[in-house]
């Protein structure tokens, strides 16, 4: 009688476990994604394509970091990539930053997540923002690559199938 007691309580023992920890991976996994949006590209990304998003943060308190996202294919040819993005704020002031980002390591393998032929790259853009102004932001994203040696743009970019934005709010700021 008593082995059958001993059994019962390790069964109960165990189960407790079992739910503690997976209330622990259930609410340790919490994003602190605020916002995200993601575009298709149709066919090739050109050079006169702008690629616009609205965002409309929840406060004006909180900081946030704010990413590019970007999923490429095998057919971009490219190591990096060259990127204008501009946020517009809600009373009319527009800040433009010309940024540049590594997709591919020197061997060749792409940067970034994913199995198979897509990877997705969470680029670093904006750290610790405020968006201090109530109202709606603008992001603006457009690609500037060039061919080495050349002074016009690349016109039609192939491979890029994906660009968006995730905002993530900072904890504990």
């Amino acid at each position: 009688m008593q082995t059958k007691v001993k059994i019962v309580t390790l069964k109960k023992m165990r189960n407790f476990y079992v739910i503690l920890i997976a209330m622990g991976i259930l609410f340790g996994c919490q994003s602190n994604v605020a916002l995200s949006e993601t575009q298709s590209i149709q066919g090739n990304w050109k050079k006169e394509d702008s690629i616009t998003f609205k965002i409309t943060p929840k406060d004006s308190i909180n900081h946030y970091n704010l990413y590019l996202l970007l999923r490429n294919t095998n057919q971009y040819k490219y190591n990096n990539i060259f990127l204008i993005a501009s946020i517009s704020f809600p009373h009319g002031k527009t800040i433009t930053d010309t940024l540049e980002y590594r997709m591919a390591n020197p061997d060749g393998t792409w940067l970034g997540t994913g199995l198979g032929n897509t990877k997705e790259n969470k680029l670093w853009y904006k750290e610790h923002v405020r968006f201090s102004e109530k109202g709606t932001y603008t992001l603006t994203i457009k690609q500037a690559v060039r061919n080495n040696g050349e002074a016009n743009g690349v016109s039609k970019l192939e491979g890029i199938t994906d660009v968006g934005y995730i905002l993530e709010e900072i904890k504990n700021n």
